[in-house]
Parts: structure tokens; C-alpha cells; sequence
């Protein structure tokens, strides 16, 4: 009997000016009713090329050989009626950034009734009643209010929950998942993770699961395909594949995991930021006139205090507060109570008094491909801040470039690149170098980690602790990977709904955790 989803020698090359790209050599494997297989690897491996070529997603250019049979009717080569009858009905996708996947313009209840009425014909109040419990299995809380929303107005966590209640709206026989989880929180992810192994038992459906995690992999794969430069490297059932590695490359991925801890923070270390009793409340308006009618309470009486040379891990679910809290510390959103910054308060100062202090705090965003500019090459990314707040001015700029690039591990040969030639790893290294060459003093680092291989995660994080103590620097570091947030942080705070629920050291925090919160999220992570 064949498998559900069996691929066999499969190869795709792309062709441009001329040129064949190979981004997938012979590779061959299964899928079964009922069974989870896992292809992991780190980026431009061939996975997600693999999984897209199953039903001819590659685009003009692809050009595609071997076998890829779904319930034994081939799909390479097949006429696009078939094909279209197979997406998204049959075989259905989990895409792992949702901001590109979800359009921008249609609110959440109709992308998700959409995709009802095309492939079911189910709408109305029927379609509505499907879509909220659609939501609610993917835990969107107050999933009702929610349906008007457009993907702008989600968090990362949300729009990806979107995105997988979208995919398994039509209960299909398939489902592949492209990186599902790499922006959920722990707990989050823990539930979406219980969920498609919950609807995989009870629906019989086969789940190709493509993930640079392998926490996760070991905990809902029952075979793994490791993947290196297209090729399938080693195969096997996943507790022999974790227990007896054969392969280089598979040794390299199971030991690749942030570990050791920051330096030590000096006794007299000097306070760079501070905040005391900081509220963020967002209104709520409603009526011709806009009246305010309640607020989103984002942060709740948050008192931080961050020193030269120290990091403070942020640590929660999505919509906890914890971005709000550090653009309120750098003054980019309107907040209540004290902040300070070296040593002067800052709350009430103007935009043209704060512009003289920017160059002193710089954040790094989650996703470092829509933080930087497409249009601007490295060079002119990196050195832009440094005109606008006339750092060394008598110095040439291509020279300070390429002094921060080789800082932050980047090849300086590369500074006239656009960011699309870059892989991930090295489009963080560029938006760590556009906020490192301003010499600031405090860094606030969003999910810096959370979209980056777990070989790539290391280096980063051996670059941040490296330039920390090269240069004093103070962190913010918010992320939901609790491994990273244990080997870059000094101190941890926990938030929870806007609310600081636990601070403390590190150490404390991890080891003997007071709130059940916390003891929630550490478990959720093991």
C-alpha cells in the first residue's frame, strides 16, 4: 500500500539568466495517514522548497523531476484543475511568516470565510460559527471580537494562530507546516503543538512538519529527515535519529544550543534606564464623536532597572505588554509614570529634546527583512544614523561601516548587497550593526533570536554577550525562547496580561520560580 504523500528522487533547480540553481538533489520520502514526519535543517537546506514542490507552488522558473505521488495520484506534472483541487482542500499549508501570507486589506472573519466558501460553500451564520471555533481551537482569546480585526492589529503569535486555523479549516488529508511555532510563545506554542497532534490522531491526517526547533521535533515527530545543502542526509525514526546520530551534520544540529551566561554585572555598575510605576493604557473609542469607552490595559505599573553591562530578559505570551513596555522606555509610545535615562528624567521631554539621546538607545526588531529598507544597500543602512546624528563626522562613513561589519561578523566585501541577498542570520548581524555603530548605551532586543536557525541562534547570541562586555552595553531582551533568555540575561522579568507577575535573578527565576505563571512557562519549554 503507498504511503499518502510520497515523494521519490526528487530534484528542483531554478533557472535564471541562463544559470541552473540545484536547491533540492534526489531526495526521497513519505507520509503516512496518522503520522507526523519531520524535515529539519538549517536555512537554504531545501526544506521548504521540498514541501512546495508536492503541489507545484516553485513558480516559472522551477524546474522540477522525479515523483511526487498524493493518494497515488501524481502531482508533478499534473493539469492545474487537479491541482487546484488538492490545495488547500486536500493538501493544506502553514506558512511561517503570516504577515506575507495574510492580506493586509480583508479582516480576519473574511480571509478565514473565504477559504470556507471556496472549498466547502459554507457562509453566513454557519460560516461565522465555523470561523469562532476555528479561533478558539487555536487559542485566540475572545475569538468574537477579534473577527473585524485586520492582521495589522495581531500580534505575531495571533496572525501565525490565524494562519493555522486558516489551514485547517477544510480538514485536510495533509497539512505542512513551515516553521508553525517560530514566533508563538512557549505556552502557545505547547497548545498549537497538542493541537495538531490531537486533530492528526483524531482525523487520520498525515503532517509533514518543517522546523529548525529540534526540542520540537522530539516532541510530535515519529520519523525525522535531516536536510544539509539539498540533500537528505540521515533519516530514521526520531528517538534512534536523538539517540544514536550518525551524521555529522545531525551531531552539529543536536548540539547546537545557547548555553553559558553573560559577565558578571560590576558592583558599581552605573543605572542607564529606569522606569517606576510605567502604565500604558490604549483607549477605546466608539460613536460619532469617539468617545473613549474603556482601554486596552497593555502594561500595568511595570518598575524596571537596568545598569551598564546588565541584560533584562522579558519574558511572556504575545500581547503581555512586553514591546510595549520597552518602546515606552525609549519614549516611542505615550506612557504614565517615571523614566529615566542616564541619569536624567526624560518623560516629559520633547521630541526635539529627545532627538539628542536617540543615538544612546537602539532596538532590534523580531524580523530583520521588514526592518530594513529593500531598497538601501547594507552600506547605506548601516551608516544612515550616522549623518543624522553626526557621529564622527570627520571620519569616512565606508570606513566605519566596514569596521562594524567585521564587528558583528559580517564579510565588509558585502556592504553594497541588498538585504534579499543576505540569509537571515546575516540580515540580524546587518540590523545589530545599524544600531551598534552609534555606540549606544542601551539595546532593546525584540524576539532578536526567535526566526534564526538554533546553529545561527548561538552565534548570535555569542555576539551579543561579546559586545556587552566589549562596550557596556545595557540589554532589554525580550524573547520567548527561555533558553536564550537564560544565556543572555542577568535578570528576568515575567509580564502576564500587562502585569509584572515575578522579577528577579536569573537563577532564581529559573530554579525556583514563585508564580504560577512562570512555573507554567518554564514547563510549557521543557
Amino acid at each position: 500500500m503507498s504511503a499518502l504523500l510520497e515523494v521519490k528522487d526528487l530534484s528542483v533547480g531554478f533557472r535564471q539568466d541562463g544559470r541552473l540553481t540545484q536547491a533540492v538533489k534526489g531526495v526521497s520520502f513519505s507520509v503516512e495517514r496518522g503520522e507526523t514526519v519531520a524535515l529539519v535543517g538549517e536555512s537554504g537546506s531545501g526544506k521548504s522548497v521540498s514541501a512546495l514542490s508536492t503541489v507545484s507552488l516553485l513558480g516559472d522558473s522551477a524546474e522540477i523531476s522525479g515523483s511526487v505521488t498524493y493518494d497515488g495520484q501524481q502531482m508533478i506534472g499534473a493539469d492545474e484543475a487537479l491541482l487546484r483541487k488538492v490545495r488547500g482542500n486536500d493538501i493544506s499549508f502553514i506558512f511561517q511568516e503570516p504577515m506575507t501570507s495574510l492580506n493586509p486589506l480583508h479582516t480576519i472573519e473574511k480571509q478565514l470565510g473565504e477559504s470556507l466558501a471556496l472549498h466547502q460553500g459554507v457562509v453566513g451564520a454557519q460560516a461565522r460559527a465555523r470561523i469562532l471555533e476555528l479561533l478558539e481551537q487555536v487559542g485566540i482569546r475572545d475569538a468574537a471580537t477579534r473577527l473585524t480585526s485586520y492582521p495589522h492589529q495581531l500580534s505575531g503569535g495571533q496572525r501565525q494562530r490565524v494562519m493555522i486555523a486558516m489551514a485547517l479549516a477544510n480538514k485536510p488529508d495533509v497539512l505542512i507546516a513551515d516553521e508553525p511555532t517560530t514566533a508563538l510563545d512557549v505556552t502557545i506554542q505547547a497548545q498549537i503543538l497538542d493541537l495538531l497532534k490531537d486533530l492528526k490522531d483524531r482525523m487520520g491526517m498525515g503532517l509533514l512538519f518543517i522546523t529548525h526547533d529540534l526540542g520540537i521535533v522530539r516532541r510530535i515527530a515519529d520519523r525525522v529527515c535531516v536536510m544539509q545543502q539539498g540533500e537528505i542526509v540521515e533519516a530514521g525514526p526520531t528517538q534512534e535519529i536523538f539517540a544514536n546520530p550518525q551524521h555529522p551534520y545531525t551531531k552539529k544540529l543536536l548540539g547546537a544550543e545557547p548555553s553559558g551566561a553573560p559577565t558578571a554585572v560590576p558592583l558599581q555598575a552605573e543605572v542607564v534606564a529606569r522606569t517606576e510605576n510605567l502604565k500604558v493604557w490604549f483607549p477605546i473609542t466608539a460613536g460619532l464623536l469617539r468617545r473613549t469607552v474603556g482601554h486596552v490595559k497593555a502594561v500595568n505599573d511595570a518598575t524596571l532597572t537596568v545598569r551598564s553591562g546588565e541584560t533584562i530578559g522579558v519574558v511572556g505570551e504575545s500581547g503581555s505588554g512586553k514591546t510595549t513596555m520597552a518602546l515606552a522606555l525609549m519614549r516611542l509610545i505615550a506612557s504614565e509614570g517615571q523614566i529615566t535615562f542616564a541619569g536624567q528624567d526624560v518623560r516629559r521631554w520633547s521630541t526635539r529634546q529627545l532627538r539628542s539621546l536617540r543615538k544612546d538607545m537602539q532596538i532590534v526588531f523580531q524580523d530583520p527583512f521588514g526592518s530594513l529598507s529593500p531598497r538601501m544597500t547594507c552600506a547605506q543602512i548601516i551608516s544612515e544614523g550616522l549623518g543624522i546624528h553626526k557621529v564622527d563626522p570627520e571620519r569616512d562613513q565606508r570606513t566605519l561601516v566596514q569596521e562594524v561589519m567585521e564587528e558583528v561578523g559580517l564579510d565588509p566585501a558585502t556592504m553594497d548587497r541588498y538585504p534579499h541577498e543576505f540569509s537571515g542570520g546575516q540580515r540580524q548581524r546587518i540590523a545589530i550593526a545599524r544600531a551598534m555603530v552609534l555606540r549606544p548605551r542601551l539595546l532593546v532586543l525584540d524576539e532578536p533570536t526567535s526566526a534564526l536557525d538554533m546553529t545561527v541562534q548561538v552565534q548570535i547570541v555569542d555576539l551579543l554577550r561579546h559586545l556587552q562586555k566589549k562596550y557596556g552595553l545595557a540589554y532589554i531582551f525580550i524573547s520567548h525562547d527561555l533558553r536564550v533568555v537564560r544565556a543572555m540575561s542577568h535578570q528576568v522579568m515575567v509580564m502576564k496580561s500587562g502585569d509584572v507577575v515575578e522579577t528577579g535573578p536569573v537563577d532564581q527565576i529559573f530554579d525556583a520560580p514563585a508564580h504560577e505563571y512562570t512555573r507554567s512557562l518554564l514547563a510549557a519549554a521543557t
